[in-house]
């Protein structure tokens, strides 16, 4: 009769270690870019993909050119989070119209990395736009802005070779040549927390505040 060969343990073990391993070896995919111009939205309501963090939102229908608005009752700090999750770097675009009502001006702008990240708000009372952390203000630059107009803001957060974050801003009419250059910028040693990227408006003219072409390029 023949001896039976039995396998080393140690083979045995490794074969059920390598799924493991090949997986654990495996990077993350990475978040997909993301634009939505909501021409394919429908409307009358909100997306549900996006996640309001104050005020009521539909899409509606300007013209013939489809956009999220923002109601102005009540007059707040309004936002909400849209695109992939999980984004540390990259750039987040969008253009907004917004518009006064005699001496009262709105504010608004677009964000990064959840509600407490960066932000690149225009501020017209001021006739500035504002790099805010949360909402603490680190910079700013001058900027005129004019009522009833869609301005186009871009907001971008990159790693240096240094290997601090490089956070950088500028916005311009809708229509016009976008600047070569960036408008505003700030250093932080800090790496910023993954998330969504935001959409900010504060209707402080009580007139409505409306988003459109948002993206997200997570590089």
């Amino acid at each position: 009769m023949k001896k039976a060969i039995s396998t080393p343990a140690f083979l045995v073990f490794a074969a059920l270690l390598a799924p493991l391993l090949f997986s654990a070896d495996a990077p993350p995919a990475a978040p997909a870019a993301y634009s939505n111009d909501f021409e394919k939205a429908q409307l009358g309501k909100a997306p549900d993909e996006f996640m309001a963090l104050n005020g009521e939102y539909a899409v509606v229908q300007v013209e013939k050119n489809k956009c999220l608005e923002l109601t102005p009752d009540p007059i707040d700090g309004d936002g909400f989070l849209f695109g992939p999750p999980g984004v540390t770097t990259g750039t987040v675009s969008a253009r907004i119209w917004a518009a006064a009502s005699g001496k009262r001006f709105p504010e608004f702008g677009i964000g990064a990395n959840d509600a407490g990240g960066y932000k690149l708000v225009v501020v017209p009372a001021l006739g500035t736009i504002e790099l805010r952390k949360g909402d603490d203000a680190v910079a700013s630059a001058p900027f005129t802005w004019k009522s009833e107009t869609w301005t186009r803001l871009r907001l971008h957060i990159g790693k240096t070779a240094a290997g601090t974050f490089q956070v950088e801003a500028k916005a311009w009419a809708d229509g016009s040549a976008e600047p070569k250059e960036w408008m505003i910028s700030a250093t932080d040693k800090t790496a910023p927390s993954p998330g969504r990227a935001s959409a900010w408006g504060m209707p402080y003219s009580e007139k409505p505040i409306r988003f459109d072409d948002l993206a997200v390029d997570p590089k």
